[in-house]
């Protein structure tokens, strides 16, 4: 029997899963590790707790599997998470984590070069890109970044570990550091202009398409991870833009919502569309001769966490009675807006210094309905995206969620009703880590295509509907959102050190 398996990298720690042939899965595990955040806006983490996670994660899985052996292996992680190593791939210093905004400034710099391949990025890199990251380091850090041999995404880094090869996804080269794959791919001379013109020296050596084989594991590495047989490593890539391949592929007009700290909105189109409020199109990001695009909300589950657990003091086992309680609040008639830019606003307004609001409080106001405000105003962030899809040219036929939205009805639910269309929830799986079994698979042999292995694999899905006495409810209060997003960009701005371009 064949088996596969899958590892990601999420924001809270790493999963493990093992799949058989049809996409059974066999086994599972998991294993966290810390984010430390030195300042406002600044999140790190240790590569070296990385790969220690996915070490155990990988040996609980392969245990609760029976200890098959392992045909393929792929990987998936956040992005850009990026690692800065010396010669032997050991971290100078933390990782920057993708949520990190420490960049806003450098990311400003890349939309005033006017350089052509900007064009598949909306016109300038985002904060969270390998590219500000790594000119923040230049700029602020330049002993450790002279000193770097690599600056890379975690997904290269893991890539590593597991073969003793630099070789990087062309999903993120593409994504993050402006790698064209129809052209010159890395641009050397934008990277000059923006002050870090050895960067691509430090960057992996060649890039690999997702889905192909890139070397086989190490025999140390199938030690440490307790793998038997002699797999081979296929090219992953990012986690929430993979998931297209977990929801039976990725169609024209399909979206996935990637539901978690963050919302990752992903989807793939024919033919190229190149508004400003989105990330892309990416060429030949996932599959050969299509176009990736990108959206996303920079908080989102982490908004809900921070509203119930920090500010209301519900210790997470209770989190659940506080969800039921705020699901009995009557829909926008408590009087709140929550505005869900805690870490910024990633697209459509590409505004790292935007902040988080709650307006509307009153001494009467109750810890139930401040929750349901915060759940409001993550589904309104969640609507911007959409809107800016639709309005830019991109198709959204049927939308697909997964991740920790399925924990949390309410926010399902009302997902669903600001919407004011269906939602299909993925139910009881990991997309990113059933994409990384669709990439072990196809990267096997077993498939010949990436489209063939993504229709077998599948998941199950459960639709549901708005409910439409809502809908004129969430239509003021969305209207709301949006003006108290432009009332408040300028305070916003200058409380966190940005402009004011008001």
């Amino acid at each position: 029997m064949a088996a596969f398996l899958a590892l990601d990298l999420g924001t809270e720690g790493a999963r493990a899963a093992v799949y058989g042939e049809q996409g059974a899965l066999l086994g599972s595990g998991a294993a966290a590790y810390p984010t430390r955040f030195p300042r406002p806006g600044w999140a790190e983490q240790d590569p070296d707790d990385w790969w220690r996670a996915s070490v155990s994660a990988a040996r609980q899985a392969l245990a609760a599997a029976g200890g098959p052996a392992v045909e393929a292996v792929a990987v998936a992680t956040t992005a850009s998470t990026v690692a800065v190593l010396d010669a032997h791939g050991r971290p100078l210093r933390p990782a920057l984590l993708w949520m990190d905004c420490r960049a806003g400034e450098e990311s400003e710099l890349t939309a005033r070069t006017g350089h052509p391949v900007l064009r598949y990025a909306g016109g300038s890199d985002a904060v969270e890109w390998l590219v500000p990251k790594a000119m923040w380091l230049a700029r602020h850090e330049p002993e450790t970044y002279r000193a770097a041999a690599r600056i890379v995404e975690a997904v290269d880094y893991m890539v590593w570990r597991l073969t003793g090869r630099w070789a990087g996804s062309r999903m993120n080269a593409v994504c993050k550091s402006n790698y064209d794959p129809r052209g010159a791919g890395f641009p050397h001379d934008l990277y000059e202009r923006l002050g870090v013109p050895d960067l691509a020296d430090k960057l992996p050596d060649e890039i690999v398409p997702v889905g192909d084989p890139i070397a086989p594991m190490t025999a140390g590495a199938r030690d440490e991870l307790g793998v038997t047989g002699a797999p081979t490593v296929v090219c992953g890539g990012i986690d929430a833009h993979l998931s297209l391949l977990a929801i039976g592929g990725a169609h024209e007009g399909h979206v996935s919502i990637v539901c978690g700290t963050s919302n990752a909105f992903v989807t793939e189109i024919a033919e190229p569309v190149f508004p400003p409020t989105v990330w892309g199109p990416y060429p030949d990001a996932l599959r050969t001769g299509r176009w990736l695009v990108e959206g996303g909300q920079v908080s989102a589950g982490s908004v809900l966490s921070w509203a119930g657990e920090r500010l209301i003091g519900r210790p997470r086992a209770e989190i659940g009675g506080l969800i039921a309680a705020a699901a009995q609040v009557p829909p926008v008639e408590h009087g709140l807006i929550v505005l869900d830019y805690f870490m910024g606003n990633r697209t459509p307004l590409r505004d790292p210094h935007l902040r988080g609001a709650v307006l509307g409080l009153t001494l009467a106001s109750t810890p139930e309905q401040v929750y349901r405000a915060a759940v409001e105003g993550v589904a309104y962030g969640t609507r911007q995206v959409i809107d800016s899809f639709t309005e830019g040219g991109v198709p959204v036929s049927e939308i697909f969620l997964s991740g920790g939205i399925q924990h949390n009805e309410l926010w399902l639910q009302t997902t669903a009703d600001v919407l004011g269309r269906p939602v299909h929830l993925v139910t009881g799986d990991n997309l990113t880590l059933r994409a990384c079994s669709v990439l072990a698979a196809a990267g096997s042999g077993r498939h010949a295509s990436l489209a063939e292995a993504a229709a077998e694999y599948a998941p199950k899905v459960r639709t549901v509907e708005p409910v439409a006495a809502h809908a004129q409810a969430y239509e003021t209060g969305y209207a709301d959102y949006l003006a108290a997003t432009a009332a408040t960009t300028g305070i916003s701005h200058r409380l966190s050190g940005g402009r004011d371009d008001r």
